[in-house]
């Protein structure tokens, strides 16, 4: 099974050479998981690691209080389920596919060994891990700080940076995701999501079909996140 030539930036296997990808994968079990299928359940035991080939997933928490809050995205190149594997502790988020999704599966043991034979491997673990902690503290310090309108166009702005591919129309982005999923990333209502995404297309920066999002303009969309006033949403 092959990698695509598109890599999730900042993910293990983009920081990896085509020998040590290659090893990757031909370690691991091939498996296929359709649209909408949980690849990893909170609360579940740990035992194994996901290795994504193809395809793309959204990672969610569901707090006590029935709240679902939308983590991240992952895509080509990411490795899932890689901390708890390591630490031995339960899932601490569910994965779901957003779309049929190929991965190789890789035993915790299995993985474990990998990160002490091959020295680049493990580099690449802290290079992944170091750019999911920076993504972490910009949602974070976002959620603090901005109004919902602007919490949206900073996420869809970190989406055009990390996940997206230059067209003629635009910026388009690659992971296919919905209004509730930004709604669960931003910490807003789905109605309020709705109006900010109203906002910015009604002014020409974004762009949206069933099944895509395009970045009409990525340098109003930088200003607007930079020179919105409070209060606007």
């Amino acid at each position: 099974m092959r990698l695509p030539s598109e890599l999730v930036a900042e993910s293990l296997m983009a920081y990896l050479a085509e020998e040590d990808r290659e090893h990757v994968v031909g370690l691991g079990l091939p498996r296929t998981y359709a649209a909408g299928e949980v690849l990893l359940r909170q609360g579940d035991p740990t035992d194994h690691v996901l290795v994504l080939l193809r395809g793309w997933t959204r990672v969610l928490s569901h707090r006590p209080d029935g709240q679902t809050v939308l983590l991240a995205f992952r895509g080509p190149g990411d490795v899932l389920g890689d901390l708890a594997a390591l630490h031995g502790w339960m899932r601490t988020a569910s994965v779901e596919s957003l779309e049929e999704v190929r991965a190789v599966v890789l035993r915790a043991t299995e993985f474990s060994a990998l990160l002490l034979d091959r020295p680049a491997v493990a580099l690449a673990m802290i290079k992944q891990l170091a750019g999911r902690l920076m993504e972490a503290e910009t949602a974070r310090a976002d959620s603090a700080t901005m109004d919902v309108t602007r919490r949206v166009a900073a996420f869809l702005l970190w989406l055009s940076q990390t996940h997206g591919v230059p067209t003629d129309t635009g910026v388009a982005l690659r992971v296919p995701f919905t209004q509730q999923d930004t709604a669960n990333r931003v910490g807003a209502s789905l109605r309020a999501v709705a109006r900010a995404f109203a906002v910015l297309r009604d002014r020409g920066i974004v762009v949206t079909t069933r099944r895509q999002t395009v970045i009409a303009r990525p340098d109003v969309l930088r200003a607007f996140v930079g020179d919105m006033p409070n209060g606007m949403h």
